[in-house]
This record gives C-alpha cells, sequence and structure tokens, in this order.
C-alpha cells in the first residue's frame, strides 16, 4: 500500500497537479488505509519516542487516526505541535493542569490540535453544507459537555451521495463512517504545508 501512495503522489506531481493536491489524495487515501487495521480504542498515557513516536500500532484514539494519516504524507504533528507548544505555550488550553509541554501526549488532545491548526492559518468556516467540507479537511466535535472528537473528511461518500465520509476512532477503532453532521462541529481546518 505505501508504495502505490508513493507512485501515485508522485505520478499526480508529473502530469502537473500541485503538490498539495497530490498531498491531499495520499493524506485521505492513507486515513481510507488506516480503517483496514484492527486498532482497539485506548486512551492510555504511552511514553514516545521523539520524533515520530507513536503508540502502540493496535491502540489508538480518535487523534492517532489524524497523526497516522499525517504521518503518511511525511508530517510529524508530534513534532510539530510540541515545537508550536513550547515556544508559545501560553496560547495552548490550560484544561489539564500542566505547567510545561509533555511530547508524549500533547498532540493526542484535540483542543491542543485545534489550538496548533487555527495557529497554523487552517481555519474553514463552520457550516451545515457538506460541499464545504472536502476530501483531507479535519473536522472537530464536542460530544456533550467536555468531550470532544476528530475525524478526517474523505473522498468516499454516504450511501445517499449527499456527504463526504469521514475516518476516525469513537470508540471501535478506525472507521469509516458516515458522521459528518452527528455532532456538533466546533471546528473545521485545512491544515496545508508546503
Amino acid at each position: 500500500m505505501k508504495n502505490a501512495l508513493l507512485f501515485l503522489s508522485l505520478f499526480l506531481l508529473n502530469i502537473g497537479w500541485s503538490q498539495t493536491t497530490s498531498q491531499k489524495i495520499v493524506f485521505t487515501e492513507g486515513a481510507l488505509a488506516l480503517t483496514e487495521q484492527q486498532v482497539t480504542y485506548d486512551p492510555s498515557y504511552f511514553s514516545l519516542d521523539y520524533p515520530n513516536g507513536d503508540v502502540p500500532s493496535g491502540k489508538g484514539v480518535c487523534t492517532d487516526v489524524v497523526i497516522r494519516a499525517y504521518r503518511k504524507i511525511g508530517i510529524d504533528l508530534q513534532r510539530e505541535v510540541h515545537e508550536d507548544m513550547k515556544a508559545n505555550f501560553e496560547r495552548y488550553p490550560k484544561i489539564w493542569g500542566l505547567t510545561t509541554t509533555d511530547r508524549n501526549i500533547d498532540h493526542r488532545r484535540v483542543p491542543n490540535l485545534m489550538t496548533f491548526f487555527e495557529r497554523k492559518g487552517a481555519s474553514r468556516a463552520i457550516t451545515a453544507k457538506a460541499d464545504d467540507y472536502l476530501p483531507g479537511d479535519i473536522v472537530c466535535w464536542n460530544l456533550g459537555g467536555a468531550l470532544t472528537h476528530i475525524g478526517i473528511v474523505v473522498n468516499k461518500k454516504s450511501g445517499d451521495g449527499k456527504r463526504n465520509m469521514i475516518v476516525h476512532n469513537i470508540g471501535a477503532g478506525q472507521v469509516l463512517e458516515d458522521c459528518l453532521f452527528d455532532f456538533k462541529i466546533i471546528g473545521h481546518y485545512r491544515y496545508e504545508t508546503e
């Protein structure tokens, strides 16, 4: 699968597509590939390598889906979030009572990813229009109370053809579902890198 994604990316670059377009395709295909892996929902704290550290491959939460998909296009959110938090700690949520960064967990928290994407200028309008949510976009939801969730919009359509579907992990592992408007959307991001 990895070789096929690399070939597709190189092919698209050679026919004149922008790197951003080819990255989005590889990113969404990588997110879809994650749904083929057996993953148990596990919010445990893990000590991770740095950079490019990951929780054990058979475990994860919603943020790990996003982190793993970005790694498929060479973006290490663990490093990027850690470096931005280290330089701008006062701008990040203080929900957990921390007084310094923690490169094992900071990137695995939805509010921190939301802050990071906002700081990088990736925010997009939150609307009730399905067409506004494009493949490669990141969506965050409030599940009720202080529970937040995150997922990736992919290029597969809902059964009625009206919405792009989401790759996420809300407790049943890394899955593809038609759930864009199932919860209150609190964040919509299009994180594009050079």
